[in-house]
């Protein structure tokens, strides 16, 4: 059996399920647009563009990012009441048909939980299966930084979230799915990683996954597969 079919069985039948969120649940970089909504797109783009592609540590990214936006409570409000969600093609398909099966599906993200709540909920995800990042504020609503004990905030971390769940939940088959370094990372101790390059294709992700797809049909497909 090739990496890619071992992929596919383990996937088909998958005990859990974590889904990176930017660039593979969602089509953007949710830092970028929050930054673009706060004048500071440019500067912060490129930071991204770097740390997805594992030149620095994702909590040194994440730090310089963050100082360069500065974002309020204000404006975390005003984006979310004015920036919509763009869901990428057939991931709500293919999540409802995950839960029909019974798989749980987690969200473990570099984002800011604030972000990803809200895309939790439209899929019909429970927020207590967010594990993603939380910005801090002053009792003004002024940016204060961001909880560094969050295991998504450094790198490695989805690595750890992974580990935690098999452990709390005895999870034998999880599948890490997402577009970016710090998800390719996390297997193992992931059972298998899929690279999604539906919205970005990253040369380095693509090299070090079992499986990888550019379209959740691929995945819908694989489901519908029954076996003997």
């Amino acid at each position: 059996m090739s990496p890619q079919q071992s992929a596919q069985e383990l996937f088909r039948t998958a005990d859990c399920v974590c889904f990176d969120v930017d660039s593979t649940v969602i089509q953007d970089e949710g830092i970028d647009e929050l930054a673009r909504f706060c004048g500071k797109g440019d500067e912060v783009k490129l930071l991204t563009a770097e740390a997805m592609g594992g030149s620095m540590t994702f909590q040194e990214a994440l730090k310089k990012r963050l100082d360069i936006i500065r974002p309020s409570a204000t404006q975390i409000r005003d984006f979310l009441n004015t920036f919509p969600i763009h869901f990428t093609h057939r991931i709500s398909e293919l999540v409802k048909k995950l839960q029909e099966r019974g798989v749980p599906v987690y969200l473990v993200s570099g984002g800011f939980r604030c972000l990803i709540d809200p895309v939790a909920e439209e899929l019909g995800i429970s927020t207590s299966n967010v594990y993603a990042n939380r910005l801090k504020f002053y009792f003004n609503g002024e940016y204060a930084g961001f909880d560094e004990n969050e295991p998504t905030s450094r790198s490695g971390g989805k690595g750890l979230v992974i580990r935690r769940l098999k452990e709390q939940h005895g999870f034998q088959r999880l599948i890490m799915i997402g577009d970016g370094a710090t998800d390719a990372e996390a297997s193992p101790p992931a059972d298998a990683f899929i690279g999604f390059g539906g919205n970005v294709v990253r040369e380095e992700v693509k090299k070090k996954a079992a499986w990888y797809i550019t379209d959740f049909q691929d995945l819908i497909d694989c489901l519908a597969i029954q076996t003997k």
